[in-house]
């Protein structure tokens, strides 16, 4: 449940970073937004792998570019079930919106640590003894 409240949460502030920054998307109240971002994540763990699956040569023809435009159909459609409340004005104002959803809720999940994207940062390691390999060594 606590897992849930925080990628709800996460997603309520990306999706409120995409309407001060998109000139297409409105909402009228607090309220809407809470209730656009939770529809929105229903969206998402139902009906996208549904449309992932169907749009799978596309995806794999586009090199994944496409969930892109798959992520802007589920924001357009949010927006036209909630429309008094919470709206996009035409499939561009989705598109960015989209994006700017999608970087924010990966710098946040990384942030928080909730997401599966890990980050790790060591100092001080010492590479690994080469074991007779001819390849190149490249030391960051």
């Amino acid at each position: 449940m606590k897992k849930f409240i925080q990628s709800w949460i996460i997603n309520t502030l990306a999706v409120l970073v995409a309407v001060y920054l998109i000139t297409g998307i409105h909402y009228q109240k607090p309220l809407d937004l809470v209730v656009a971002s939770l529809l929105l994540g229903i969206l998402n763990a139902v009906a996208r792998p549904i449309l992932l699956f169907l749009a799978l040569p596309l995806l794999i023809f586009t090199l994944g570019l496409f969930l892109l435009v798959i992520n802007a159909c589920l924001l357009y459609f949010v927006g036209f079930v909630l429309k008094p409340h919470f709206f996009v004005d035409n499939f561009s104002s989705a598109f960015w919106g989209a994006l700017i959803i999608s970087i924010v809720n990966i710098i946040l999940n990384t942030v928080t640590g909730s997401g599966s994207t890990k980050v790790r940062f060591q100092r001080g390691r010492r590479p690994p003894p080469d074991r007779g390999g001819n390849g190149p060594v490249i030391d960051v």
